[in-house]
């Protein structure tokens, strides 16, 4: 089943010179571990003679964090001792796109290779996806995803002007940015007609720019939206989901509208999450082979009936593995504020069918069509890479059914308060360092299903943000104690 941001006839070198025959420039970007786009402008000349071999491209980009700030610990991909030396970047012509809010310049994705191997480094997050894919592939089987996204928005006072959070940020408190629209309005018709041409102008450009958007509506809360970005294989919807932040980002700032994909950035409203559905096929046929073609007469809870062994086997890899690889689903400081209790976020590990209180929810029949029975990942939030949140679902769902594992807790019961625990599910991480320790621990899953040198390069970038957290002294801290201690 092919996904709508694949191109009818494959790009080859040969074809690109008419590809791009009325073009000048090439803009280029890989993707870092914390999702970010980096990339550059190219002259077509350069594209030209780089398109099949790669070019150099500065390592550091896995040496520093999101703020350019080169890592406490040297990790092994970009170092002192290495010089911080070049990797190589090799675009995937699959992955053409023009930008339309850019007079239409041609745009690539690439992927990071080893200079001495030409393999992908490790930390790649587009490398880590296709190694997860690799696996079910020799089996026969493909992988399907969706993507959710909620997220904020703000609007600085002089909405025609361009200006970008940071610059912002530098003259006003962030608590004084007000929200796009106010109050708690979801699916409401007529909040986005208050900003009827930025709302439609995202919707199509995503379409444009081949990360189509399904649904699109008013979430819960002061300014929120949320978007369901078509379903499609799941390599390329990791690469959708990437870069849809990415328009919403650049087709903002000529409304002065600044928009927030932190997990949790007010206190006591819900926060963003960043929720992905994964379903198996068949490689062959392309049918669903997480559904159970005959029923299930004797199931040991009614939720499975309609899920299939190898889905119960995957469902299984997903639970017993999820508090190990925590720092993957939720990469930030902030992520655990959002996993609170009570905030219409999971907080410990939990299944059920058609539940939005569990972890994960099993959507499957008596509810939902045979062919769409899969498994929606509610832990994650929008500040996540989703190339690393779908490669966590993958590998540990296959390590689940390579192991033949079992479902380790019952269903969670309907009517449970949003978030709490349930028939003894285990807590979840409270933070990120509780987190990334059991994720760098000797013995995790995580280091079983991605391998030491993932666990290690990225386990050791979030150290460096606890660090930094930990250093940190916060506007609550100078206001609660500046005068009473």
């Amino acid at each position: 089943m092919a996904s709508p941001a694949t191109t009818l006839d494959p790009i080859t070198a040969d074809s690109l010179p008419q590809l791009l025959a009325s073009d000048t420039k090439v803009k280029l970007a890989g993707i870092d571990v914390d999702g970010i786009l980096r990339g550059k402008l190219v002259s077509k000349k350069k594209f030209l003679s780089i398109a099949s071999a790669g070019f150099g491209f500065c390592s550091v980009i896995f040496g520093w964090d999101m703020h350019d700030l080169t890592y406490f610990r040297e990790l092994k991909i970009s170092n002192k001792e290495n010089g911080y030396r070049d990797i190589i970047a090799v675009p995937d012509l699959s992955s053409f796109r023009r930008i339309p809010w850019e007079d239409d310049v041609p745009f690539f994705l690439v992927d990071f290779l080893d200079p001495d191997t030409r393999e992908p480094v490790c930390a790649c997050p587009r490398g880590l996806v296709r190694k997860m894919l690799g696996r079910i592939r020799e089996m026969g089987y493909g992988a399907m995803a969706g993507a959710e996204y909620e997220f904020y928005q703000f609007k600085t006072p002089d909405t025609t002007s361009e200006i970008s959070p940071a610059a912002y940020l530098r003259e006003n408190p962030p608590q004084s940015l007000p929200s796009l629209t106010e109050g708690m309005f979801g699916y409401s018709l007529t909040r986005p007609v208050h900003n009827q041409a930025y709302y439609y102008e995202v919707f199509d450009s995503c379409e444009k720019f081949k990360c189509d958007i399904e649904g699109w509506h008013t979430e819960s809360g002061p300014g929120v939206y949320e978007a369901a970005l078509e379903f499609g294989e799941l390599g390329e919807m990791a690469d959708r989901a990437s870069l849809f932040k990415y328009v919403v980002k650049s087709v903002s700032t000529k409304y002065g509208i600044i928009p927030c994909f932190m997990a949790k950035p007010r206190q006591g409203l819900p926060g963003n999450s960043g929720h992905m559905h994964i379903s198996l096929t068949s490689a062959q046929t392309g049918e669903n082979i997480l559904f159970r073609t005959t029923p299930d007469p004797n199931p040991q809870w009614p939720d499975i009936t309609h899920l299939s062994d190898l889905g119960r086997h995957f469902l299984a890899g997903i639970l017993t593995g999820l508090p190990d690889i925590m720092p993957l689903v939720a990469p930030t400081v902030n992520s655990y504020k959002r996993l609170v209790e009570n905030f219409w976020a999971p907080v410990t590990v939990s299944w059920g069918l058609e539940h939005r209180a569990a972890s994960v929810r099993l959507i499957a029949p008596p509810t939902a069509k045979p062919g769409a029975t899969r498994f929606e990942i509610r832990v994650s939030g929008a500040d996540t890479n989703p190339h690393y949140v779908l490669a966590a679902i993958l590998g540990l769902g296959w390590w689940g059914v390579r192991e033949k594992l079992t479902i380790p807790c019952p269903p969670l019961g309907k009517g449970e308060d949003v978030g709490g625990a349930s028939d003894g599910g285990q807590r979840l991480a409270r933070s990120l360092k509780e987190a990334n320790e059991r994720f760098m621990r000797k013995g995790s899953v995580a280091r079983e299903v991605f391998g030491d040198e993932f666990v290690e390069h990225f386990g050791g970038t979030r150290e460096h943000e606890v660090r930094l957290w930990d250093e940190a002294v916060t506007d609550w801290e100078v206001r609660r104690y500046i005068e009473t201690v």
